[in-house]
């Protein structure tokens, strides 16, 4: 036998190991989103719903579609919002070098760790005083901000890697900085744009702080106050809450899966220079 064989399986053992520790809370809330509600606290508990019900899923589209669709909509606007900021900007900061582009990468990097609850409060200050409370749009602003500074980084280390020529040939043929850009650097970027998008809208879908903060009680709320009020409303029924969770996993699961080989792309972009 191989002595690097050996050494291998215990890897790949303990790499499986790890990954089912991991995705044991999915699995549970997959098998309790089937339980019936009489089942829910047997002893020893049912490790596979083998007299499933479909319940919670009803309950699911009977009372949570309204915030499914609002998730939606601000996922969706969060990421046309920070795509039109941020690809921009990484294109002046990777390719025309304005003065103080270092600064502003640095800054870039500062506003990552800015605690979500701090810049809640200070959106909530400004949001009483121009009316946007408990809207969509201030929602996707504020989401917003959490996903441009990643987004300039991202676009500006992939957009270094675009040979100078291409861009140099562009305007030999008559095309501006502007046109450049549309025709040139962004279709050569789709991988930063599959993973800027992606990040941005799995930050908007799972947001709960800004929400929590800027929308709760209003007429359109996202599925993390969705769930959050079920819970608090129907703390006995553990699967449609499980079942709601399910739901709202799926659009990010999907999506996930989907763009895979986009996001390792755009993400290590920029990593290793020629």
């Amino acid at each position: 036998m191989n002595p690097g064989t050996g050494r291998t399986w215990w890897k790949t053992a303990i790499g499986l190991l790890l990954t089912a520790i991991m995705l044991f809370p999915v699995y549970w809330m997959l098998n309790v989103s089937f339980t019936r509600d009489q089942h829910m606290r047997k002893s020893p508990p049912d490790w596979f719903p083998v007299h499933g019900t479909l319940d919670g899923y009803r309950t699911v589209l009977n009372q949570q579609l309204p915030y499914l669709a609002t998730s939606l909509v601000i996922g969706l606007g969060t990421v046309v919002l920070t795509v039109a900021l941020a690809a921009p900007a990484g294109y002046a900061l990777a390719k025309l070098r304005p003065r103080g582009g270092g600064l502003l990468s640095f800054l870039l990097l500062i506003a990552q760790m800015i605690p979500g609850i701090i810049m809640a409060m200070g959106f909530y200050a400004i949001y009483l005083q121009l009316g946007l409370l408990q809207s969509v749009p201030g929602l996707i602003v504020a989401d917003s901000t959490l996903a441009v500074p990643f987004a300039v980084l991202i676009f500006t280390a992939f957009m270094s890697g675009i040979p100078g020529e291409l861009l140099q040939a562009a305007q030999v043929d008559g095309a501006g900085t502007l046109r450049s850009f549309r025709s040139v650097v962004l279709p050569m970027s789709r991988n930063a744009l599959v993973t800027v998008s992606l990040f941005a809208f799995l930050w908007s879908w799972s947001d709960f702080v800004f929400a929590g903060t800027l929308a709760n009680g209003g007429a359109h709320e996202p599925i993390t106050l969705g769930i959050y009020h079920y819970i608090g409303n129907n703390n006995q029924q553990w699967n449609a809450i499980m079942a709601t969770a399910v739901v709202a996993s799926l659009p990010a699961t999907v999506i996930l899966v989907l763009a895979q080989r986009y996001i390792a792309a755009g993400v290590t972009a920029g990593a290793v220079k020629d």
